[in-house]
């Protein structure tokens, strides 16, 4: 990495005034950049640094400072990165760039981003110096813009980028648990968005989602991917145990939304598949899909298991029967 530190105008350069009126201009611009100038003198490890790079930190300006105390206020994981980025340019005379998290003196997260370089001097690194950027709020920003991308802004579940990330990695990974993927459909979403409005339809997703994270509340995913449809990713020792798990789910999603003049009914539909090694996320969830597709067929409320071993349906197979609708309240949130 090639290091272009911000060079600073040396006096014999320009006049004296010139010079001083420049670089107090200098320090009242990376002062409002929130940057600081640092240098480490190699190999007495002595560090200097501009009053901005105190701030960071939490400390009083022009304080001694001792590396040994400051590298203890990174924290473990950035600390580890630091201590082989700095070794390597040191090695190599290559310079780096760093975004590093600290915990300050007064106990404050930061983030600060290093830009280091080295000088030699008769082959040997005699300094590591460069500057220091306070990127806390870009942070920030960008935890908040992944927050958004990976949460379903209306019922709060994982979002369908987020499920296809990790349906990936599970498919990719070796020495996984079991797992299953179970997607489901509600049932009579249509009629509450067509006789009560949107609003109460947004209502209906947000009951849902809450339904089904009670009914699988050992799931290590569950996500809305469409508009009324949602998929988990559970834990599953076999078909059997994934019956179950598909059982808990249409029934915790059955409830009846009441009106003074109507009733609707809302069920689930749900189609499972355990997801097998080397098998793709499309695949597995084109398994899923498909008994997913022949539950809605059959009639819906109810759940179909794509067997692991044959392309016939598992016999594990369930549709409620209406005495589900007394067991749960009305609204049911």
């Amino acid at each position: 990495m090639s290091c272009n530190v911000y060079e600073i105008p040396q006096p014999h350069a320009i006049g004296s005034e010139e010079f001083i009126r420049l670089r107090e201009l200098f320090d009242r611009s990376f002062k409002a950049a929130r940057i600081g100038v640092w240098e480490c003198s190699l190999p007495d490890q002595t560090l200097s640094w501009t009053d901005t790079v105190y701030e960071f930190f939490d400390l009083v300006p022009q304080a001694p400072l001792a590396r040994d105390e400051i590298v203890k206020l990174y924290t473990p994981e950035t600390r580890k990165l630091l201590n082989e980025a700095r070794d390597r340019a040191i090695r190599t005379g290559e310079g780096f760039t760093l975004d590093a998290q600290i915990v300050t003196a007064k106990g404050n997260n930061r983030w600060i981003r290093i830009t280091a370089c080295v000088e030699f001097a008769n082959g040997t690194a005699a300094r590591i110096f460069g500057v220091k950027q306070d990127i806390t709020a870009e942070k920030a920003v960008v935890e908040q813009l992944r927050h958004l991308a990976e949460r379903d802004a209306l019922t709060g579940l994982s979002s369908r980028t987020r499920f296809e990330t990790f349906l990936s990695e599970i498919c990719g990974a070796e020495g996984q648990g079991a797992r299953a993927l179970l997607l489901a459909d509600l049932d009579g979403f249509k009629s509450v968005n067509d006789t009560f409005g949107h609003q109460a339809g947004d209502e209906c997703l947000k009951v849902a989602s809450r339904r089904l994270s009670r009914a699988a509340p050992q799931a290590d995913m569950i996500a809305r991917i469409g508009g009324d449809e949602f998929a988990v990713i559970h834990p599953c020792s076999s078909v059997e145990d994934l019956a179950k798990i598909a059982a808990r789910v249409v029934k915790g999603m059955n409830w009846t939304i009441s009106t003074p003049t109507q009733n609707i009914r809302i069920a689930a539909s749900v189609g499972a598949a355990i997801i097998l090694p080397g098998q793709s996320p499309k695949d597995i969830f084109a398994k899923a899909d498909r008994v997913l597709y022949e539950v809605k067929s059959a009639g819906r409320n109810g759940f179909r298991i794509m067997s692991p071993s044959r392309p016939a349906l598992e016999s594990a197979e369930a549709t409620l029967d209406s005495k589900i609708c007394s067991e749960v309240t009305a609204g049911g949130s």
